[in-house]
């Protein structure tokens, strides 16, 4: 394993941590992601998130500017409560997600990194004649993970605090498990000044505090089924796919753009493809990446959108597939060298919708 490698296009500042192995993304990991992963559950841990970035709206008009262009309900958004939003295109589909937390006097949005700059655009074309001022924070802020608890001890500017997968007021909860895999899930993102940052960085340096990388993070989310933009979002996902409709769509709001989709979907069909969770053969080292074709049979009937080696469960992934898809099929999911086989957990439905009659499922224990 490599120290300190330092992907060219990005800087960041722990790259001194000891261990430290850094991409485009940000810190990879630590040299050992399984530990990094309990610390992180324990609270110990702290997660640089420098893939993200927070974009920033002022004005008085802001929050009823966002709720009418958005998925969510936010003219009436309390300072302090967390929530989340869904930019779609005419048709429906994703296009952007963000995090959301209002302070007041400003709201702050926690975004993907790479799709920052093209949400910014779309926000500044969108304020007509508003008292509204969509900003790009990324020059003097930063975004820092792990539990409520542990980010509760930074000096931070605003806290979001996940509410995943709990199902919000005028949301719909599609998965049918029980209990769900995320009602254990504890995270929270802190957003604070390049010098806070720094410190940390600082501080992990010289062994005086934990730090976990993505790879721990993706773990963590993809266990509890939690979508992300930039790997569930991939141009054609519609938000009942995903079982999205949990967190970031209020479904009895007014009109926003795809909200026709939206609601012609939930309330008078089934979204056409459905998100699984893969519980991947671990006796091969080689996981499969995003972007792999899920097979039945000899036939392709889906891609991975994300993969994780959690340090419980083991390999696993979460998975677009076709929503006649048999729920209790065997899969088996293209990597480099062959396919591996992939026992899947139902996330959404095939009949998912208002209309759907799903019995409750327990959770089948995989961990190894």
């Amino acid at each position: 394993m490599t120290d300190n490698v330092a992907a060219p296009a990005f800087s960041t500042p722990f790259a001194r941590v000891p261990g430290a192995v850094v991409d485009d993304r940000g810190l990879v990991h630590v040299a050992a992601p399984a530990r990094e992963q309990r610390e992180l559950v324990a609270g110990r841990a702290l997660a640089p998130l420098e893939d993200r970035t927070v974009l920033a709206v002022d004005g008085v008009d802001r929050l009823t500017w966002l709720d009418s262009i958005t998925s969510q309900a936010l003219a009436a958004l309390a300072p302090g409560v967390s929530t989340e939003l869904l930019v779609l295109d005419p048709q429906g589909h994703v296009e952007h997600a963000a995090s959301v937390v209002d302070d007041g006097e400003r709201t702050w949005l926690i975004v993907d990194r790479s799709r920052a700059a093209a949400l910014l655009t779309w926000l500044t074309r969108m304020r007509f004649r508003l008292r509204v001022d969509p900003q790009d924070l990324s020059d003097s802020v930063r975004v820092v993970g792990g539990t409520a608890e542990a980010v509760a001890a930074l000096p931070a500017l605003a806290v979001w605090r996940d509410p995943w997968p709990a199902v919000g007021v005028g949301g719909w909860g599609y998965a049918a498990t029980t209990p769900h895999p995320g009602e254990e899930y504890d995270w929270s993102e802190a957003i604070v000044s390049v010098d806070t940052a720094a410190q940390i960085a600082e501080a992990a340096a010289s062994g005086a505090q934990a730090v976990a990388g993505w790879m721990a993070v993706d773990a963590l989310r993809v266990a509890a089924w939690r979508p992300r933009a930039e790997s569930e979002a991939d141009g054609r996902a519609l938000p009942h796919e995903a079982d999205w409709l949990r967190t970031a769509v209020h479904l009895d709001k007014g009109c926003y753009r795809g909200q026709e989709t939206v609601a012609k979907v939930h309330n008078l069909g089934h979204p056409p493809r459905r998100l699984v969770s893969l519980q991947l053969d671990g006796s091969d080292a080689l996981l499969p990446v995003a972007g792999a074709e899920v097979f039945l049979g000899d036939e392709a009937v889906g891609t991975v959108t994300s993969v994780a080696r959690h340090y419980e469960e083991g390999p696993i992934a979460l998975a677009y597939v076709k929503r006649t898809t048999p729920v209790d099929a065997e899969l088996t999911v293209a990597t480099e060298d062959g396919r591996v086989a992939g026992a899947q957990e139902v996330i959404v439905p095939p009949d998912a919708g208002r209309t759907a009659a799903v019995p409750r499922m327990p959770r089948l224990s995989r961990r190894r």
